[in-house]
């Protein structure tokens, strides 16, 4: 009986138990609605481990106290010797559609600065161990999958799609930049297919995922359950055979004529432009000579961004294509702690307010134009803190980071 209790009260330390509904947050929470349920539910599998994302009614949003649970569930899971394995996932319609904005917009208006930097500081930290995660890791992306939301699954080791997966980098439509290691990813792929996802904000599905490298599997979402089932019996830590279960379900997909990476020549053209004033030109001139609508959309969205966001942004790829993970994230968070202090501009704020607080979608930004935009004000978003701010500090004697 003595061994009974401990086995029930070990369950209920790592979430086995569903009717649990008691806050694992070590951190404050910013969303009222969300605050009595479970944000990060832990399922338990034979060999492996699952976090889910539970905020549905938020798209999965991530707070705070969410990734702090996240990071220290993948440390004590990484460490277990029982646990082959480790999956996340998203409930409801979302992945993760990404960082919680509007709490983050509430916190600086707040003038509640450090716990802003307190966000980015625990999300990077979360990304680079997930990219240097000892153990596979298996994200399945169904549903929205945007901003930080694939900047904590695409470093892991598999990576799912399904008809139902859409991913973005929206941020410069918000008067920030694509982070959580997104100048990592995207300035790996084929091309200067990076430069136009991060500077247009453009969405692509899962099976464009597939074909430009962001994913490693493919399925439909109707079979979702039966790839979970598999998953869920495996007593392994092999890679091979976690590779073999997903593939057991999978598609051989091809992209089709409308996707945009059947423009990849055209985008290769025209993003390959050492400024964002010559890759407009580039565009303007593509759409007077071929008609091209997917030309006059990718001008739309660039006109519709932040121009210093957009500056910030290219130089910010372009740097990736050269750095290893801990270098993007360490350069990235200086941008993001540069950018919200407001030293330059306020186009953050801006951005969360027009698109996501009053809902005008009539940003105004600071400067409103691209000729405005100095370099001098690009390089205060790149440059190292003073002695007062520390620098974001990764465990690269640890473990080791990869290009």
């Amino acid at each position: 009986m003595k061994s009974l209790l401990r086995l029930k009260h070990s369950f209920k330390r790592v979430g086995f138990l569903p009717h649990q509904q008691r806050s694992f947050s070590a951190l404050p929470d910013y969303i009222p609605n969300d605050y009595l349920h479970e944000q990060v539910v832990v399922e338990g599998r034979v060999k492996s481990r699952a976090a889910i994302l539970n905020r549905p009614s938020a798209l999965n949003a991530i707070s705070t106290s969410m990734v702090a649970r996240l990071k220290r569930l993948y440390e004590s899971w990484e460490e277990n010797p029982d646990i082959g394995f480790v999956l996340m996932k998203g409930n409801g319609r979302a992945f993760c559609s990404g960082g919680d904005a509007v709490a983050l917009y509430q916190l600086l208006n707040e003038g509640k600065f450090e716990e802003f930097k307190k966000f980015f500081e625990m999300l990077y930290k979360f990304v680079y161990l997930q990219g240097t995660y000892l153990k596979p890791h298996v994200a399945i992306l169904d549903g929205i999958t945007m901003g930080c939301g694939a900047g904590i699954s695409l470093q892991g080791m598999f990576r799912l799609v399904t008809d139902k997966t859409v991913f973005a980098n929206p941020e410069t439509q918000m008067g920030f930049h694509p982070d959580a290691g997104a100048s990592f990813y995207l300035s790996h792929l084929p091309g200067y297919l990076g430069e136009y996802l991060a500077l247009t904000g453009e969405k692509l599905n899962g099976i464009e995922m597939i074909a430009c490298g962001l994913a490693t599997h493919y399925t439909l979402n109707a079979r979702l359950a039966l790839v979970e089932e598999r998953l869920g019996k495996l007593i392994t830590d092999e890679p091979s055979v976690i590779e073999t279960s997903l593939a057991q379900y999978g598609d051989i997909v091809y992209p089709d004529k409308e996707s945009v990476l059947c423009k990849i020549e055209t985008i290769d053209k025209c993003f390959s432009h050492d400024t964002v004033e010559d890759i407009i030109d580039a565009l303007e001139n593509e759409a007077a000579a071929s008609y091209d609508e997917w030309c006059t959309k990718a001008l739309k969205k660039l006109k519709e961004a932040s121009p210093l966001s957009l500056k910030v942004t290219l130089r910010s790829i372009r740097e990736g294509r050269f750095q290893s993970l801990d270098q993007c994230l360490a350069r990235e968070y200086r941008i993001s702690i540069n950018g919200i202090s407001k030293r330059v501009s306020n186009d953050f704020c801006e951005g969360i307010r027009a698109r996501l607080v009053d809902k005008d979608f009539a940003p105004k930004w600071d400067p409103p134009s691209l000729t405005e935009v100095s370099k001098d004000m690009v390089d205060c978003y790149f440059s190292p803190f003073n002695e007062s701010e520390a620098e974001l500090e990764l465990p690269t004697a640890l473990r080791e980071p990869y290009m």
